[in-house]
């Protein structure tokens, strides 16, 4: 896992060590951590202070450690420069994101009513439609009643 950490010096031992200040969670998403302290043997030649970016295996052992002036400098020029993501900026995405949902919101509304719309009108054709086969087999009977009592006439 990767950690941000600074290097402090034990005021009691007078050892180094790293204190571990936040996880990455994913590429993008860091976390918060409280103060956990880890002991930094191999590397004497870091100076108190420091910002390291500390790479620690699953039992909390140093892998690799590389200082974090350039990683610092890289989140300073992506989201704190000039014409990056200021508060301004974060209002404005969000009002737009909100005129988004209002718009989706509206039209999953209109698309609602017009499939009622649509439903109903169904219902009224096939409605239709039943009561003019009723009609048609009622005008067939009255015709072979009619043709029936020609015939009775006839003869």
């Amino acid at each position: 896992m990767l950690y941000l950490a600074q290097v402090k010096k034990n005021i009691i031992s007078g050892d180094i060590e790293l204190e571990l200040l936040a996880r990455q969670k994913s590429e993008h998403i860091w976390k918060v951590s409280e103060s956990k302290f880890i002991p930094l043997n191999q590397e004497k030649s870091l100076n108190e202070g420091l910002l390291v970016l500390a790479e620690l295996d699953d039992n909390a052992q140093i892998i690799k450690i590389k200082e974090a002036k350039k990683w610092i400098l890289s989140l300073v020029t992506e989201y704190l420069s000039n014409n990056s993501i200021t508060p301004e900026f974060v209002q404005k995405e969000q009002e737009r994101v909100e005129k988004w949902r209002q718009e989706i919101a509206l039209t999953s509304q209109d698309l609602t009513r017009r499939s009622l719309e649509i439903e109903t009108h169904r219902e009224q054709l096939q409605e239709l439609e039943e009561n003019l086969m009723r009609e048609k087999e009622k005008l067939a009977s009255k015709i072979k009643e009619v043709q029936q009592e020609e015939e009775d006439d006839l003869n």
